[in-house]
């Protein structure tokens, strides 16, 4: 079984995690809490599970974990990013999300919304460049949609459907391209 490559992570949403510990070192509770109020739309997570990934990334090494001591209070970890984790982010960042209409939907929307916070210059060239991976499945998709027997009618819808959805994702790359062009004119 191959490695899952930057550009296909784990679908959880450790990379935004990452994201908000980027920004500045913060409390477990509190990242979980920005988590549900700024992407809750795009990633559903419980408070466990949020710890579960928080201490997978510790053990990774992405994420250093610091304690204060309260007085009548449990003792609170204060959570930094680490420079592997800062690294492994900002590659994360830059790097295009594949096709897939899942991946697109969890880990695009995610990174376009880190780079508008960190990296406004780069909005539209991701933009293009996520354009690029999708025009260029959908050239293989054609391929394989064209040479698929014309009795494979299931394997023919199949293709059809993704072709459909990615040329939907294409017209809404289009609408955050105008949605950020006009943001910027704007400013």
């Amino acid at each position: 079984m191959s490695k899952p490559t930057p550009s296909h992570s784990s679908r959880s949403p450790e990379y935004a995690l990452l994201g908000f510990l980027y920004e500045s070192p913060v409390h477990g509770y509190d990242l979980h809490h920005r988590l549900v109020n700024e992407l809750g739309q795009i990633w559903r997570a419980s408070q466990s599970q949020t710890y579960n990934i928080l201490k997978r990334l510790e053990l990774r090494g992405d994420v250093a974990a610091t304690t204060i001591k309260q007085a009548k209070l449990p003792d609170r970890q204060v959570l930094k990013i680490t420079t592997s984790g800062r690294k492994r982010f900002l590659t994360w960042l830059n790097t295009p999300t594949g096709s897939s209409v899942r991946a697109i939907r969890l880990e695009f929307i995610t990174r376009l919304y880190f780079t508008q916070k960190f990296a406004t210059e780069n909005l539209l060239p991701i933009l293009d460049a996520q354009a690029a991976e999708i025009n260029a499945s959908l050239t293989r998709l054609e391929v394989d949609q064209a040479s698929i027997p014309a009795g494979q009618t299931f394997n023919r819808l199949g293709l059809g459907l993704r072709t459909q959805q990615l040329r939907s994702v294409l017209n809404w790359l289009v609408e955050c391209r105008k949605a950020f062009a006009n943001k910027s004119n704007k400013e």
